[in-house]
Formats: C-alpha cells, structure tokens, sequence
C-alpha cells in the first residue's frame, strides 16, 4: 500500500500580487539585489501558506498543531496569527532549531515555554526530544508544516519535518506541508549520504544540496519509506503557484540568524562545510557565512573579529583577529565549491588539526575528507561522487512536481 500523498493543482484564480516579495526582499551588504525581472517573478509567486482557499477547508472544526517559527508568514502576518483570525483551532506550537522566534544559536537547546501573545502553549523540537511524543499529538487532530528551508542537507529543519511526519503517521495524524520556494533550488551537488553517517545534520541519502522544495521532499520520505510507518502517512502538501526551480528567490525574513541576507544563503552549502573544520566562517560579525578565517596571517589578507551577537553567543575565536577571505562581493557559486576547503587545508599551519569530526557528519561520507588528505583535486573529488548523483537524480525525478 502506498503512502496516501495528496497535491493540491494550481488554483485557476487569477494571479494575486505578492507585496512582501516587491518591498521586503532587498537586504543590507554586498551581493547581487533584485533585477526588475526577478521582481517581476517574484510578484507572481504564491506560497503554499498564501492558498488558503486551498487548506482553510481542511482545518475547519480541527484540532490543530502547527510546526512554525519566524519565517512562517502570511504577507506581513504570521501564520499563527492568520489561522486565528479565520477561527482555525490551534491548540499547539512545534519549535525547531533556533526556536519559535528565530533568536537562538545553532545547536543551543529550545526550551517549552508559552506564546506571550496567543498563549498557546510553544513545544520545543530542538532540546530533550526532536520527536513529537505521543501524549503531545494525543488531543491534535492535524499538523500543519511551514518554515522557510535554504536547500543544503544539514539544515535542521527538513529533519523536523521528518521527525513531525513519522510521528503523525505512527499516531494516525494527518500533515499538512505548506511549500514555499528553496532558494538553492536550481542546483543539485555533493556527495550522497552514507547511511553510517546519518544524523540529525543528515537523515536521508541525499546530497548535500538537493534541489527540491519541503513539499517535494516530504514526498520523497514518504514514497520512499524513509519514516517508520510510511504506509500510514496522511500527506497532504499544498504547492506553490508560478515557482519554479530556477527561480531567484530572496526570502523576506531570514531564515536563521546566521544566514543573514540572499548572499549568505547561496554561500552556505559550501561555507557550512567549513564548520567541520579549524575555520572560521564569520559567526559573530555582521557578515556570517560570507568569510572565512583563522586566527593566522597566513590564511589570508582580510581580517575580521568576531564578538558575541545575535545568534552567536560565544563564536568562535571570539576576539581574536582572523586571517582569510571575504566572499561578500563574490558571486556564490551553483555547485558546492570544495575547491575553496581544499585551498584552506592546503594553507593551514598543521593540517592534522584542520579537520573535526562533524566535517565527515556534514558531508555524509569520510571520503571527502581523505580525499582532501591525499592530495586529490576538486575535479578528482567530484568524479567520486558523480555516479551515486545521477542515481540520485533519477529518484528526484519521481517527486519533483514544479518544472
């Protein structure tokens, strides 16, 4: 038996201006801005949330929990908020990495509290446990999904969604998926997960960025059976209308603290690779995951300091001078560009303390590593992982419902 997955068609509604998009996409510091033709684009996109002449319907009279944080707006209107209005039960908040607000550091624990505004009780997904519990979907009769996802592997909230997914289908819950675009959607590259590596940084066998939406993606746990009781699955994924993969999209909101502005997002499938090693890649300045440094001169000429801020608490190297490179006015690459990790190995003073061990977590494999050690070449390293890509591409094939 198959996973029940329904896909909601475009709506034959004429085609709703998108004003967030038109006033709230430009950001402060270097990078490309929005072409009259992006925003042209842009201005025709409706997200998944935006339908609700498409989903309202399946919330009326129901119990309702919802998996959101800052990003989960409505135009300029949370999601929590817009199903209040509209008299949507909801009984229940799921948090995720970074919490409801979106203040708290990478890896720092979320705790249980209770919303100021609504009072709705806020369940944090990113401390003791990040898996709904039975008893926390015991009195929920639907889960509705919507959080802003940048498209690398280790971005923790598609693994939320995977722990919110099994869950529900364990329980008999219905989901609900509210996509919205991936803005590293128009590339696929990196190794495959190694399932002996699999994490919370990496659940599934995909590659480090894999090129699909959260709603595409649900698809592919689901029919593909990567959460315990898959057969059971009630997924419903409301899609987007007039997105497509190669679409240029800003978010409006940043999706996490350290990823700051478009320039950021479309750097950090390669930069985040860095965490997994001596480097630092600009937490604790105004500019994170656009540079790169260690505490040497002979890393590079630019420097920079990094100071406890928002969503950096303590940073690494925190007030010691970094040597490196700053990435700000360079154009991010469309595949993951390895070359620069191996540049820096190849600079630092004492290479056998370059690597940690999330750097294999991170990319799903410890073959990049001891490639990296034994001299090989981006390009060498790429053909190494080419054959699992193209497999994985056929599979992508099978779920992609944009394009």
């Amino acid at each position: 038996m198959l996973p029940k997955i329904h896909i909601f068609p475009f709506s034959l509604k004429y085609l709703m201006v998108l004003s967030l998009c038109l006033t709230s996409c430009r950001y402060e510091g270097h990078g490309q801005r929005l072409t009259a033709k992006d925003t042209a684009v842009q201005s025709q996109l409706r997200l998944g949330a935006e339908r609700m002449e498409v989903y309202l319907s399946l919330l009326k009279g129901k119990k309702v929990a919802l998996v959101v944080n800052h990003t989960s707006m409505v135009g300029h209107i949370h999601l929590v908020d817009t199903l209040l209005s509209r008299g949507i039960q909801v009984e229940k908040i799921f948090a995720p990495e970074h919490g409801f607000r979106g203040t708290a550091d990478a890896g720092e624990h979320v705790q249980n509290e209770r919303d100021k505004q609504t009072l709705i009780p806020i369940v944090s997904l990113y401390g003791k446990n990040k898996k709904p519990r039975p008893g926390h979907l015991q009195d929920i009769d639907v889960v509705v999904f919507d959080m802003q996802d940048v498209g690398a592997r280790f971005y923790t909230y598609i693994s939320t969604m995977h722990y919110v997914m099994e869950a529900c289908a364990e329980q008999g819950k219905e989901i609900i998926i509210l996509d919205r675009p991936n803005p590293n959607g128009d590339y696929i590259d990196g190794p495959v997960l190694d399932p002996q590596f699999r994490s919370f940084v990496g659940m599934h066998p995909i590659p480090v960025v894999h090129g699909l939406t959260v709603g595409e993606l649900a698809q592919m746990i689901a029919g593909e059976r990567w959460i315990q009781a898959a057969d059971s699955c009630k997924l419903t994924v409301v899609k987007m209308e007039n997105y497509k993969h190669s679409m240029r999209y800003e978010p409006p909101v940043r999706p996490s603290p350290n990823l700051p502005n478009y320039h950021a997002i479309r750097w950090y499938p390669t930069l985040c690779l860095f965490e997994g090693t001596a480097m630092s890649v600009g937490r604790g300045t105004d500019f994170p995951f656009q540079v790169v440094g260690y505490p040497h001169p002979g890393m590079g000429s630019f420097r920079f300091t990094p100071h406890p801020n928002m969503g950096a608490k303590h940073p690494l190297y925190e007030g010691k001078t970094c040597y490196g490179l700053d990435l700000r006015k360079q154009a991010p690459p469309a595949y993951l560009a390895i070359e620069y990790i191996i540049d820096f190995y190849n600079r630092f003073p004492d290479k056998q303390q370059f690597f940690n061990r999330y750097f294999d977590t991170l990319c799903g494999t410890d073959q990049v590593r001891k490639q990296i050690e034994a001299g090989k070449s981006a390009a060498e390293i790429r053909r190494q992982w080419a054959k699992d890509l193209e497999k994985y591409k056929q599979l992508r094939a099978k779920y992609v419902i944009y394009d």
